[in-house]
């Protein structure tokens, strides 16, 4: 077994030192690097609060519970310090790069004893102004023990002594999450001082303590346990989450981060006071919290940033002079996403809430935001008298408070609001719109491979597909009187549903592949996908690789399968793709006996990834692509695309490490082609295969 996969938590960790990357990659704008600084440093935050997390609390509850690739919890905890460690190191020697760079932009970050007195005294006015206000300085004694710290709390524990005496006593500031990470005190316009709040408080602390000044302090950091587990009788999902978020603000700490070169003694008085494990600590070089560097993003040249890019109007519904409900009945259309702006589908539901001939709209919900446009689209339609239905998963990791926020709201509107499965979220993302026509409901369906979520879908990558097919329309409409109603469709006649039957699915299509190398036919599989943890899929991929089906997977993040292992994955190719915009549509491609790309080829999109929660315990869509055009649009344009990428590309090369392919600025990207190139259904072309059959696997 320890042979045959990658460990999850290890895997991801690599897929986290590729977007880290891109912060030291001297070829992107400046501060789109300290953007991909940022986002590294949150994905970090989510992997402790979660992943790390759960492993704490195995160990702790003594499960003897082995990874797939054979390690005991105690095991995997080694490991992941031991890479996270090597992850830290190479974050603080990519800030180090990019202070250079930013200094030579005239952009420092500064100490206090760096700055001049005319900064001081900016400085100490801000500090007068905007930062005392809200403090609440805490001296720790037995009369005033030691405060709880928030997840993700930012605090100053401080060695302090009273003037003309030698005796210290300790004391404690929490800074609230509310004020500015960093200030610029410079005078001058073109150049920017930045001090950060914790060198801010540190240096004028002092005046919360009449009489007393700061001798040592430390800036630190805490993350916890913030997962929520659902309990079986937790026949209230609402009642229950609200109680369980205000939990995970006390849940185990699991990382306490400190500034590099802290006091020992003050180091250890802190360790002591909250209980946390020595292996929890982390030392950063220059501050905790690195994430919140994205404050400062703003405040750069143009030619610090990407040059803008507009979304591209769709072409088939400019053709029918913007009316929706025309363009999708004429034929199916996907809309790829940021490419082509995700205002389809917005416009699409505004025109349904509009239309006095529709008469129903439902909705799924899983991220979304609550100034959503979609939101307010089905708010108006409701307050209109249609009949609105949304399905809201409040069980959306991180969005769980903005979720049941959401639902409130909505049904303050009207809206009928439905949160599901207890023990299954439902991840498909659908709308089905029913519209009188002559007559006669007709049905006009979207499927997405991403979230309702208008800032994601400006940087990541997914696939909107329209369609007014009574065969689609028929099985979406089973599938919202399934979650909302409990009653089980069974198997549908075009789309597939997970939990039930999307792993038997897929199964019998690898299988398919299986019998075709052995009859000598093409047997060819393309995948794109953000994460492969399944093991018996990934069994499956080993198996038809012996076979001798070809196999090229397009996986963003965890993998844990291991390619071009002899007799067990040697046609198997894996690479991932990071760069200006998030790989995230989910596409399975199968060759069904015929040379790739082909029309005769099986083309499927999902919203499910190829892990065990997505396939055994979540509702998820998947569905084949029948019409030709938008068949070509994700077989010869897309999945090629992804196919030829090299400017972008990590290759998963030794069993488990990335190797970046990318050559030179006149390498092919994906990213760039997109956007320069209309889709098919905007008159685009299908990208050539030739390029490919130089790919070696």
């Amino acid at each position: 077994m320890t042979k045959r996969y990658n460990n999850r938590e290890l895997s991801w960790l690599e897929f986290n030192s590729r977007v880290l990357s891109e912060a030291g990659n001297t070829d992107l704008p400046l501060f789109e690097r300290l953007r991909f600084l940022s986002i590294a440093s949150n994905n970090l935050d989510e992997f402790y609060m979660v992943r790390v997390a759960g492993v704490y609390a195995q160990i702790k509850e003594k499960i003897k519970h082995e990874t797939i690739d054979g390690l005991s919890p105690k095991e995997q905890l080694k490991k992941i310090k031991i890479k996270s460690s090597e992850l830290l190191k190479k974050s603080n020697y990519i800030w180090s790069k990019l202070k250079k760079d930013l200094s030579k932009q005239r952009i420092f970050f500064k100490s206090f004893v760096e700055i001049n007195q005319d900064e001081k005294s900016n400085l100490l006015n801000i500090f007068n102004t905007n930062i005392a206000p809200v403090l609440t300085p805490q001296a720790i004694d037995p009369s005033h023990p030691f405060p709880f710290l928030f997840n993700q709390g930012h605090f100053l524990l401080m060695e302090m002594q009273k003037k003309g005496k030698k005796r210290s006593i300790y004391s404690i500031i929490i800074l609230p999450k509310n004020l500015k990470r960093f200030y610029n005190v410079s005078n001058i316009e073109a150049v920017k001082n930045y001090v950060s709040l914790e060198e801010t408080v540190s240096s004028y602390g002092s005046n919360l303590f009449p009489g007393y000044e700061i001798k040592n302090y430390i800036s630190a950091r805490v993350t916890r346990d913030s997962d929520i587990e659902v309990e079986d009788e937790a026949e209230d999902l609402v009642v229950f989450y609200e109680k369980a978020l205000k939990k995970r603000k006390r849940g185990r700490i699991v990382r306490l981060e400190l500034r590099k070169g802290s006091e020992r003694h003050l180091k250890k008085f802190l360790i002591k006071k909250i209980k946390a494990d020595p292996d929890t600590v982390d030392e950063i070089e220059e501050f905790v919290g690195t994430y919140e560097i994205s404050q400062i993003l703003e405040q750069g040249k143009k030619e610090f940033y990407f040059k803008k890019f507009n979304s591209r109007q769709v072409e088939r519904v400019n053709q029918f002079n913007g009316d929706y409900f025309k363009a999708i009945k004429s034929k199916d259309m996907i809309v790829h996403h940021p490419y082509e702006t995700f205002d389809a589908v917005i416009e699409f539901l505004n025109q349904a809430v509009n239309d006095p001939n529709v008469q129903a709209i439902k909705q799924t919900l899983y991220r979304t935001t609550l100034d959503s446009p979609i939101v307010k689209a089905l708010k108006i339609a409701a307050e209109n008298g249609k009949s609105v239905t949304a399905i809201v998963e409040i069980k959306a990791r991180f969005d769980e408070e903005a979720n049941i926020s959401l639902a409130k709201s909505l049904e303050r509107s009207g809206v009928q609001v439905v949160y599901g499965f207890v023990h299954l979220k439902t991840h498909a993302k659908s709308s089905l719109v029913v519209r009188l026509e002559n007559g006669v409901l007709n049905k006009y369906v979207h499927i997405g491979t991403g979230n309702y979520h208008p800032i994601n879908a400006k940087i990541y990558t997914d696939l909107s597909l329209f369609s007014a097919d009574p065969d689609y329309a028929n099985d979406i409409e089973k599938f919202f009187n399934f979650v909302t109603g409990y009653g089980d469709p069974g198997e549908l006649e075009n789309v597939i549903l997970a939990p039930r039957f999307l792993r038997p699915k897929l199964n019998d299509l690898i299988d398919n592949e299986i019998e075709n190398a052995k009859s000598g036919k093409p047997a060819e599989i393309w995948a794109k996908m953000n994460s492969l943890v399944d093991p018996k899929i990934i069994d499956r991929f080993y198996l038809a690789s012996k076979h001798g089906v070809k196999i090229h997977l397009f996986v963003r993040g965890i993998c844990c399968l291991k390619p071009g292992i002899k007799n067990m994955s040697e046609n198997i190719y894996v690479k991932s793709i990071v760069g200006r915009f998030l790989e995230h549509s989910r596409i399975y491609c199968f060759a069904n006996g015929k040379e790739m790309p082909s029309r005769q080829n099986k083309v499927f999109i999902s919203s499910a990834d190829l892990m065990p929660r997505n396939l055994d315990r979540r509702l998820e869509i998947m569905l084949p692509i029948k019409n030709e055009t938008v068949h070509a649009q994700v077989l010869d344009q897309i999945m090629m695309a992804n196919l030829k990428d090299i400017k972008s590309s990590w290759e998963l090369k030794d069993k488990k490490y990335y190797k970046i392919l990318k050559a030179g600025d006149d390498v092919f990207s994906a990213h760039e082609y997109f956007m320069k190139n209309p889709s098919l259904s905007g008159q685009g072309k299908s990208i050539i295969k030739e390029e490919i059959m130089n790919l070696k696997i």
